[in-house]
């Protein structure tokens, strides 16, 4: 092979490898989600574990879990919502030396993961550009250009069932959430850490008659340009758009 990147990226956050991490050395860790501006507005929630389902075979969800890009008109309601966010990212518990468990496995249980939103078609939201307060179980409407949901589609190399959507989720890590602890070998648990969330998010969505679109094929630098990410301390790891089946 010519292209030596993947290798030197196994090699180089090998045990061997890897400088003393920050916790070892006894800095605190770092805080447990992004501030927010100033200008976000936050938005109460419902209870994510209360939403009524009807009988659920969990053999059968993982048997049809499939990737859907063709969404109904039909809105999720601001309930379905809630669901799905606590299920992807909920905070069970909080502990004082800084880590949270939550409903996905994180390396070290460091959950470097904020869940950004473009809503489309969720009752009781106005379309546009959300974040998920995971610790409070609420969600911040955040200051965006009108057509930032096509302006991230293009970016998703013009991939329309973005905009066609109900709510597109966008995982942007927080790297030195999981640094703090891994140093260099964090690099690798986030993208473990991504496809966890995923999955919860393809089964959780076939519980309420939705259908999933992973997204990993995108312009890393537009992204995270329209999201405001430095691209090196926060940048966007995956997306997935999401809406009801026809």
């Amino acid at each position: 092979m010519s292209n030596f990147i993947g290798k030197d990226f196994l090699r180089f956050t090998s045990f061997e490898h890897l400088d003393p991490s920050a916790q070892s050395q006894g800095a605190p860790p770092p805080a447990l989600e992004l501030p927010l501006p100033k200008s976000a507005q936050v938005i109460d929630l419902p209870d994510g574990k209360v939403l009524k389902l009807a009988n659920i075979d969990l053999i059968e969800l993982i048997e049809k879990r499939e990737t859907v890009r063709q969404y109904s008109s039909e809105p999720l309601t601001l309930a379905e919502l809630a669901f799905l966010l606590w299920g992807t990212q909920g905070v069970k518990t909080i502990s004082d030396k800084g880590f949270t468990r939550r409903t996905v496995p994180s390396a070290g249980s460091r959950h470097p993961f904020d869940t950004f939103l473009l809503v489309n078609h969720v009752e009781g939201l106005q379309p546009g550009f959300y974040r998920y307060i995971a610790l409070e179980h609420k969600i911040a409407r955040l200051p965006a250009e009108e057509d930032l949901t096509e302006k991230i589609a293009e970016a998703c190399r013009n991939q329309q069932h973005i905009v066609n959507s109900a709510v597109t989720f966008i995982w942007v890590a927080d790297i030195q959430r999981s640094y703090w602890r891994f140093a260099q070998r964090a690099y690798r648990y986030i993208f473990l850490d991504a496809g966890h969330i995923c999955q919860n998010l393809y089964l959780l969505a076939g519980a309420i008659g939705c259908g999933v679109c992973a997204i990993a094929s995108y312009d890393d630098n537009q992204v995270n340009a329209l999201l405001g990410l430095d691209g090196e301390n926060y940048f966007s790891v995956y997306l997935a758009s999401l809406g009801k089946r026809q």
